[in-house]
């Protein structure tokens, strides 16, 4: 019932204003939208083993209220078919519609107020990140696509560029970002941010409270008392420039759960990046990731480490190719994906290899586990 007045009170927008505000500018409106048609090939499975098309239409309409309040609404829908094919025939099919993003954002110079179903994502990491709470953004996928949540979402600025995050989430059954339990029906998670200017960069502090369901995990023996549990998370984020950029992110999820091996997890990122003077510049770009759960707050546990390396080049005015490699130390498992990227006004056209295990542990951005394996996808992407 939340979720369903969230997105009705976001849409209210569409309906004309008083004539009180006359004086001040109307109403802009813009219609644009990303329409996208892509082809996987697993020569191992099938020649064609995924194709599929999506399309985002996006309605934007703003509206200054007064000399330093504004208004603006976002209406966006994702339609989406794809197909699985297994020697030519068609093995499995998806198709949906439903809300992309639908959100009403008041706003002054200092201070914003975001209903609805949105995009919120922070940190300093990008290969692997900690903090990678209500997004399930992969750093290799060109469009950067991931599903919104519900919420309410505030934010101060300050003049010295500090800045104050809270947040209230509700009706987000699905998992999200690194969740192992899905969050529990019916129940509000909420959690805030301070970022600030710190030596020569910033670093942030978060906090994020949740009820998680635990009857939906699998288990090896029987609950005891109770199928939910609360899940407390805090965080700390940092990144510097000192000839080189550096970052950390690291992140302390404290589950209060039967599992006793799940009680503790505790991840970190360190990273660094430069662009090296070579011909249009060589931006390159590595981070090392660990993440451990454990039954005691510092024991050992079950974990993995990850190593990633990121390289991108822009070869002219129109093209661009970038690789990503990463390496699970743990299961001693490679992930390789290369990227070449041509740009026509609107036109996009992606040409992607990768070469990654055939059960990749990485998020993926298509249906399913489609970069699983060896292979290649072409993607053309029309915006407007």
């Amino acid at each position: 019932m939340i979720k369903r007045i969230i997105v009705i009170f976001s849409l209210l927008i569409l309906a004309p204003f008083p004539s009180t505000y006359s004086q001040y500018d109307s109403f802009r409106f813009s219609l644009q939208g990303q329409a996208s048609a892509w082809i996987i090939s697993i020569p191992e499975k099938s020649f064609i083993s995924q194709a599929g098309v999506r399309y985002l239409p996006d309605i934007l309409i703003d509206k200054q209220i007064s000399n330093d309040l504004f208004l603006e609404a976002e209406l966006s829908l994702n339609s989406f078919i794809a197909s699985d094919f297994n020697n030519r025939e068609i093995n499995d099919s998806q198709a949906k519609l439903k809300l992309y993003r639908s959100s009403l954002r008041i706003s002054t110079n200092h201070f914003e107020l975001r209903a609805g179903l949105q995009k919120i994502n922070f940190g300093s990491a990008t290969l692997f990140r900690p903090l990678m709470l209500f997004d399930k953004v992969d750093p290799r996928d060109p469009l950067k696509f991931t599903d919104g949540v519900y919420g309410l979402l505030a934010r101060y600025y300050s003049n010295n560029n500090s800045n104050i995050w809270l947040w209230g989430l509700y009706g987000n059954n699905d998992l999200k970002g690194w969740e192992i339990f899905p969050t529990k029906k019916k129940s509000i998670e909420f959690g805030g941010r301070i970022q600030s200017p710190f030596l020569t960069g910033e670093a942030g502090l978060t906090y994020n409270h949740r009820q998680a369901e635990q009857s939906l995990f699998p288990l090896s023996y029987p609950l005891l008392n109770k199928h939910s549990f609360e899940e407390n998370r805090i965080a700390f984020d940092g990144k510097w420039d000192i000839e080189i950029g550096v970052w950390i992110e690291a992140a302390y999820i404290n589950r209060k759960t039967e599992i006793l091996s799940l009680k503790h997890q505790r991840m970190i990122t360190l990273g660094a990046d430069y662009t090296f003077p070579v011909g249009n510049g060589l931006h390159m770009l590595s981070e090392f990731f660990n993440t451990e759960n454990s039954e005691k707050l510092l024991g050992k546990g079950d974990g993995s480490n990850f190593a990633g390396v990121s390289a991108d080049y822009p070869v002219g005015l129109f093209d661009n190719v970038s690789a990503f490699f990463y390496r699970d130390w743990t299961s001693k498992e490679n992930y390789f994906t290369f990227n070449w990227q041509r740009t026509y006004d609107n036109w996009m056209i992606y040409f992607i290899g990768f070469l990654n295990p055939d059960n990749a542990k990485l998020n993926q951005t298509q249906s399913g586990n489609a970069l699983a394996g060896n292979g290649v996808q072409i993607m053309v992407v029309f915006n407007h």
